[in-house]
């Protein structure tokens, strides 16, 4: 891995991996994932975190590099995660004398991870407390359920730097070249989407803070255009769509309901919707739908009937929505179903459970295959979809 540059005194001693494939063992991360810790140097050498235990051998050499040395002081503890914390125990052992920097929910969990004898160990930091160090001075503010309730942020005042936890992070490795916005989104959907009106908390302290750099636990670290990372987070975690355009999300089992939703792709696109993305739930990657569907303003949920209810995937799909606050959107609705067509009232019963969900009508049910009649009732669901009849629930 390239080197990472924060500052002469800050520094970088995460470390990819590269093996890994499914991310707590449900997103895929085709360009693995970044497991970021950070040293402070000083008067009293103090470590952010430690690492997951896959690269604890290369963190470990990190750390021991950038200390010359020297001892660990104080390690402080942000999130108890094990792909952050499962060397704890570890560093604890290895340097006997150093104190652990946590809140009050920090020391609550703790056991539940490590036999730790925290006696004359434990330094409880509460909201807005600080730590000197040194020349640096960290500052401590909570941010429970963002996404664990022991979760807080740093904020050191001389460099003026973030370190923010899970907050912030993305997918992939940090020599990934790839946009930030896509895997950010996905990410933060993923693990934090549930979580927005504590991100919003959050978000409100952050504003009155002078921060120069932000340094996450996972992704790249932010040095430049910091309000436009700020302003994703505002928009993601109020719930409010990022893009005007249309996620059609398809599950279909033997490829007619799937034929339905290319062709109301090929409609939205002749009457001018620039945006128009179809995701095939049987075969393509959750996590990308989930991610599509809180970007764009408006929903196509194409799905067979299943057993009386809706096909699988398109139930997963929307449950996981549901978890995290789906709301705030315009949704169309079309089924199909051989003799007893029971997906839309399957897919609407799951949507009245979500907030300011318009429903736009006509639903449209095919038999078995679409036919002209169809295609008449998808036109007109098109144009209502685009501006004209529909419903709350």
């Amino acid at each position: 891995m390239k080197d990472i540059k924060i500052t002469d005194t800050v520094k970088y001693i995460g470390a990819d991996d590269k093996e890994v494939r499914l991310f707590e063992g449900q997103y895929e991360v085709p360009n693995g994932m970044a497991y970021n810790s950070y040293l402070i140097r000083d008067e009293k050498n103090v470590v952010l975190d430690t690492i997951d235990r896959k690269v604890t051998n290369r963190w470990l050499e990190n750390l021991e590099r950038e200390l010359d040395g020297e001892k660990v002081d104080y390690l402080v503890v942000s999130h108890l995660e094990p792909d952050h914390a499962y060397n704890i125990g570890l560093l604890a052992q290895k340097y006997p004398e150093m104190k652990i920097v946590g809140n009050a929910m920090t020391f609550t969990m703790l056991p539940n991870f490590f036999d730790i004898d925290l006696t004359n160990r434990k330094v409880l930091v509460k909201e807005g407390e600080t730590l000197t160090i040194g020349k640096h001075i960290l500052q401590f503010f909570m941010a429970p359920m963002v996404h664990w309730p022991e979760v807080m942020v740093t904020y050191e005042q001389s460099e003026k730097i973030l370190f923010t936890a899970d907050g912030f992070g993305k997918f992939g490795t940090l020599d990934t070249d790839e946009d930030w916005d896509c895997e950010a989104r996905r990410y933060y959907f993923g693990i934090v989407g549930k979580y927005g009106t504590q991100v919003q908390a959050l978000l409100k302290k952050v504003a009155t803070l002078d921060v120069k750099m932000i340094c996450p636990l996972h992704g790249p670290i932010l040095k430049e255009n910091l309000q436009h990372y700020i302003e994703k987070y505002d928009i993601w975690s109020s719930y409010r769509p990022e893009n005007d355009g249309v996620l059609i999300a398809c599950a279909s089992i033997y490829g007619n309901t799937l034929e339905a939703a290319q062709r109301l792709k090929e409609m939205l696109e002749e009457k001018g919707t620039k945006k128009v993305v179809l995701t095939d739930l049987v075969r393509e990657d959750m996590a990308e739908a989930v991610e599509d569907a809180f970007r764009y303003d408006k929903v196509i949920l194409a799905a067979s009937s299943y057993n009386a209810g809706v096909f699988v995937p398109m139930e997963q799909f929307l449950y996981k929505l549901k978890e995290r606050n789906y709301q705030n959107r315009k949704v169309a609705i079309l089924e199909n179903g051989s003799w007893a067509p029971s997906a839309a009232k399957t897919m609407k019963s799951i949507l009245q459970e979500m907030k300011d969900i318009t429903i736009v009508e006509p639903s449209v049910t095919i038999k078995s295959r679409m036919k002209e009649e169809n295609v008449e009732i998808m036109s007109k669901l098109v144009d209502n979809l685009l501006g004209g009849e529909c419903y709350e629930i």
